[in-house]
């Protein structure tokens, strides 16, 4: 059995460019969100990242599902380095990848059910990717939304939706942003309960950038990205456990 990890980050740096560069400037000013970075997320492990405002939590998460660039240092998804790549390379590890955004990102000419049958078309057969979006819409208490557009969905459903469209592939690397941020008690156990499931069932690696403090019940580990490094917060009193209902 292979232990390589799902996410392997080593010496990862990032910097933005400051200000507008001028011709006689030797070299543009530039400011570092992250600093010779290091991290592994292994299969069916689930890490909760969190952090202060303009940390580097969002860079960190587009830089691992191969929507920028690697600048300095080595990060491997899958075993494959991101560093490098071309465009159509980047796409071809993007479609391995669950990606749960802080907005929802629905068509909306599309109904909850369309949205999410989009992510397997190419995939499965279509009536299969209709049973598959229906199963994972249930899951997050949407079944009777299946037919609703956009429009006619709440801010927590649209968002529920997006997390059932990015787990109904059952992808070997979930990287989540906030999202529970706008979600309610009930609808936050929903989405948790799901990102667990994949964790323990489906044996996805975990990445999940919050403010929420409800989020640490289903962590395996806990990190804070402060100054670009990432350090584990002091231990607290335990926290209860998510309890995944049986399916």
């Amino acid at each position: 059995m292979s232990h390589t990890p799902v996410l392997s980050i080593r010496g990862l740096h990032h910097a933005y460019q400051v200000g507008a560069t001028r011709a006689h400037d030797p070299a543009p000013a530039r400011r570092h969100v992250l600093r010779s970075l290091d991290l592994t997320v292994q299969s069916g492990e689930v890490v909760v990242l969190s952090g202060a405002s303009g940390a580097g939590k969002t860079t960190l998460l587009t830089l691992c599902g191969a929507l920028r660039g690697v600048q300095e240092g080595e990060l491997r998804v899958l075993g494959r380095d991101l560093r490098g790549l071309s465009a159509r390379q980047q796409r071809e590890v993007r479609s391995g990848i669950g990606f749960i955004f802080q907005s929802h990102h629905l068509i909306d000419a599309l109904t909850a059910g369309q949205n999410v049958v989009m992510s397997l078309l190419g995939r499965v057969p279509l009536p299969e990717a209709a049973r598959l979006a229906e199963t994972a819409l249930d899951s997050l208490g949407l079944a009777r939304r299946m037919d609703a557009l956009p429009e006619a969905l709440s801010g927590g459903e649209k968002q529920r939706v997006a997390v059932a469209r990015a787990l109904v592939r059952h992808p070997a690397l979930i990287l989540a942003d906030e999202p529970t941020a706008s979600l309610d008690t009930a609808s936050a156990d929903l989405v948790l309960d799901a990102l667990h499931t994949a964790a323990r069932r489906w044996r996805a690696a975990v990445l999940l950038v919050t403010h929420d403090p409800r989020v640490f019940a289903v962590a395996d580990r806990r990190l804070h990205l402060a100054d670009g490094v990432l350090v584990e917060p002091r231990p607290h009193a335990s926290r209860p456990r998510l309890q995944v209902a049986a399916r």
